[in-house]
């Protein structure tokens, strides 16, 4: 089946729905849980009832990330929005083979079991993007749908990087996490860098979960999975999605160039929803966070 292109490009900064500040899920309603990854502890919130969608956080961030999405989505779906290994109250394994791609993937699969359920959609941002689209290429049975925010198709990032130059320039950041002790510079307080118009009390559940995590590990993450120079266009057919994917991309975001999102219709057999939000950063379902939730919402019940 032919990918189906939806892209949203132009839409005037009044109606993108960042102006009013929308509602965010109360840490205090949320019920929490762990699940057992061959000895991983891997926790997890729920929200709402019904049909399970899987929220995957990314660097640097923890479960809270979602609290607009999970006030929005869990009056229709239950929403799990879980902590990756090595970040706030989930488990913290020691040394960069602990956080290989099949281990994130099966940590997913660990929260999903541990909840009863057989299938879910799985939405990831950032490094939780990653480990989405693996756990969707790696897993199609337990996939019902994918969304991604700020991340695109492996094989597309690894083309991009390989071929552009201003993104070899702006990976600078990741080949620096990749050295020997990057982690020693790192610190609660600067990590919360994309924080600051956050609200203080925001802020501070951020502080809070940074000084429980393990910055060492965060950085496995890039250690392990991501390209090293002498950088290399992907060979090879990529292992094609097979189920319906939505694509949210912050066109300001300099880590992850929007160019990387060409092609992506190629690694996929079924249909494709791309929205691209001018103004928005990385974290865009940060900086729209209602534009994000609607596009979520009208997606998954189309």
């Amino acid at each position: 089946m032919k990918a189906f292109l939806i892209l949203v490009t132009s839409l005037a900064s009044s109606l993108l729905g960042w102006a009013a500040e929308p509602a965010s899920i109360d840490p205090d309603t949320v019920t929490h849980g762990h699940a057992n990854h061959n000895g991983v502890k891997i926790h997890y919130v729920v929200a709402g009832q019904g049909e399970p969608i899987i929220m995957i956080h990314g660097f640097p961030d923890f479960w809270y990330s979602w609290r607009y999405q999970l006030a929005a989505l869990s009056t229709h779906y239950q929403v799990i929005a879980m902590d990756q290994r090595g970040y706030n109250q989930s488990d913290k394994p020691e040394g960069q083979e602990a956080y290989a791609m099949d281990l994130l993937v099966g940590d997913v699969a660990a929260v999903m079991q541990a909840l009863g359920h057989e299938r879910a959609t799985i939405c990831g941002h950032d490094w939780g993007g990653a480990v989405a689209w693996h756990f969707a290429m790696t897993r199609p049975e337990q996939t019902k749908r994918l969304i991604v925010l700020n991340l695109p198709h492996p094989h597309g990032f690894a083309h991009q990087l390989a071929t552009d130059p201003q993104q070899q320039v702006n990976s600078a950041y990741a080949r620096r996490f990749q050295e020997p002790g990057a982690h020693e510079s790192l610190t609660a307080e600067g990590l919360s860098f994309f924080l600051q118009d956050a609200p203080a009390k925001v802020k501070e559940r951020y502080l809070q979960a940074f000084r429980r995590s393990d910055f060492e590990a965060m950085l496995h993450y890039y250690k392990q999975n991501y390209p090293r120079p002498p950088y290399q266009t992907p060979q090879g057919p990529a292992t094609k999605v097979a189920c319906p994917v939505l694509l949210i991309h912050g066109l300001e975001d300099k880590a992850l160039l929007p160019g990387a999102l060409n092609d992506t219709w190629n690694w996929l057999e079924k249909d494709l929803t791309l929205v691209t939000v001018p103004g928005a950063d990385h974290w865009v379902h940060h900086d729209a966070p209602d534009l994000v939730s609607r596009a979520m919402l009208s997606w998954l019940q189309r």
